[in-house]
């Protein structure tokens, strides 16, 4: 497992396109989809990475906590599935099932959204106001896989909290780590590596 850091793409930048299949329904799944929600958490992050395995049971607790809330959450898998199949969409439609994903969970074959976003971890966490712009990009928590700290996702959930509340935006924000997105040989982004 490689540890890589979330990039910290520039706070206002517009919320990139998407229109990718979700796993579980097999429908196409766009950011116009979520026009109706205040703020749109857009979620990098796949089966198999140890960080992201570390989170799961708290992010689908995390997002069932703010269900009532006026945040759109939207989860996307970028990794190449020829090395690494427990990522396919077949194995991401099972886990959606086996965690109770209350989200979609898409697959980005092409990894197009993921460059467009600049994702280089799972997972990595990108938050957009209501203008579909950027206002935190970092880490759930402090929790690591083998570090000992719980998983609360308060650093996410003040974000969250600060947006829907008044518009505001956490000064602090700590760079999210994981494994980096598994690229396709050759479709490498220039900020990898």
């Amino acid at each position: 497992m490689s540890e890589t850091a979330s990039t910290m793409l520039a706070l206002g930048t517009k919320a990139p396109d998407f229109s990718l299949p979700d796993v579980s329904t097999g429908d196409t799944v766009s950011l116009a989809d979520f026009d109706d929600s205040r703020a749109l958490l857009v979620i990098f992050m796949c089966n198999h990475c140890p960080y992201v395995k570390n989170i799961k049971e708290a992010l689908v607790e995390f997002a069932n906590d703010y269900d009532e809330e006026d945040l759109g959450i939207v989860a996307i898998s970028s990794n190449e599935v020829e090395n690494y199949p427990d990522d396919s969409p077949e194995k991401m439609a099972e886990d959606a099932e086996r965690f109770g994903y209350p989200f979609p969970y898409l697959f980005d074959e092409t990894q197009e959204v993921a460059h467009a976003y600049k994702a280089a971890c799972t997972p990595d966490f990108f938050l957009f106001d209501e203008e579909r712009e950027l206002v935190y990009r970092g880490q759930f928590d402090d929790s690591r896989p083998g570090n000992d700290k719980p998983v609360t996702g308060k650093d996410l959930r003040e974000a969250v909290d600060k947006v829907l509340e008044d518009g505001s935006i956490v000064e602090e924000q700590v760079p999210s780590m994981g494994c980096n997105i598994k690229w396709k040989k050759g479709n490498e982004p220039a900020y990898f590596g």
